[in-house]
C-alpha cells in the first residue's frame, strides 16, 4: 500500500466515523419516530427504561465513534500522550455505558432470537475488549493495549458498517427489511473483528521483524 493510498484510506475511515458519529443527533430533530424507532412496537416505545437505554446507547456510542479514531494517530500518541490518555478515558467511559445499554436493548431487537443474539454478542465483545484494553494501559502494557483497543474500535465501527450493509441487504432481499436486519445483526461486526485480527497480526509481525534486526 502506497503512502497516498494509506492517506486516502485514513481520511475515508475518519470521515465515516465522524459522519456516523454525528448521526444520533438526527433523532432529536427528525419529526416523529425516526430510523430504527419506526420498527419498534408501541409498548416498547412507551417503556421509559428501554427509551433511556436506547438514547444512552446511540448518543454515547456516537461519542465513542467520534473520538475513538483519533487515538490511532501516531503523532498524537507520541507528541501529546496526556491528550491521548484523556481522549482514551472519554472513549472508555462512553463505551462502558453505551455497551451496557446496547446489551439491554439488544434483547428487544427486531427479528427475535437471531438479531437479538447478534447485537447482544456485539455488546459483550465491545465491552470486554474495551475493558481489557483499559486494564492493559493501566498496567503499562502498551503494545497489548493497542491490540485490544484495535478490537474495541472494530466493534465501535459496527455502527458504520451496519449502515453500509443494511441498505445493500435490503436491496438484495427485494426491499424486505426483516431478513436484511437478521443478517446485519452479525454482518455489521463479525467481519470487523476479522479485519482487526489481521491488523493486529500484521503489526505484531512488523514489531517482531524490528526486534530481530536489532
Amino acid at each position: 500500500m502506497t503512502a497516498i493510498t494509506k492517506k486516502v484510506a485514513w481520511w475515508v475511515f475518519a470521515l465515516l466515523a465522524i459522519g456516523v458519529g454525528c448521526y444520533p443527533a438526527l433523532y432529536f430533530f427528525a419529526p416523529g419516530d425516526f430510523g430504527v424507532l419506526q420498527s419498534k412496537p408501541a409498548h416498547l416505545l412507551a417503556d421509559p427504561v428501554w427509551y433511556a437505554a436506547f438514547y444512552t446507547h446511540i448518543l454515547l456510542g456516537g461519542v465513542a465513534l467520534l473520538i475513538g479514531w483519533i487515538q490511532f494517530d501516531r503523532d498524537l500518541q507520541k507528541r501529546r500522550p496526556k491528550l491521548h490518555k484523556r481522549i482514551g478515558m472519554g472513549y472508555v467511559t462512553a463505551v462502558f455505558f453505551s455497551s451496557l445499554a446496547g446489551i439491554y436493548i439488544g434483547f428487544f431487537a427486531t427479528g427475535g432470537l437471531v438479531s437479538a443474539s447478534g447485537f447482544v454478542s456485539l455488546g459483550v465483545v465491545w465491552l470486554g475488549t474495551t475493558m481489557v484494553g483499559w486494564y492493559t494501559a493501566k498496567k503499562h502494557r502498551y503494545d497489548v493495549h493497542e491490540d485490544w483497543m484495535t478490537f474495541s474500535y472494530a466493534a465501535t465501527f459496527a455502527a458504520v458498517t451496519l449502515r453500509i450493509w443494511l441498505p445493500i441487504l435490503i436491496v438484495l432481499h427485494q426491499g424486505q427489511f426483516l431478513p436484511a436486519y437478521l443478517i446485519v445483526a452479525w454482518l455489521c461486526w463479525v467481519p470487523n473483528m476479522l479485519v482487526a485480527f489481521w491488523l493486529v497480526r500484521r503489526r505484531r509481525k512488523a514489531l517482531l521483524q524490528v526486534t530481530l534486526r536489532r
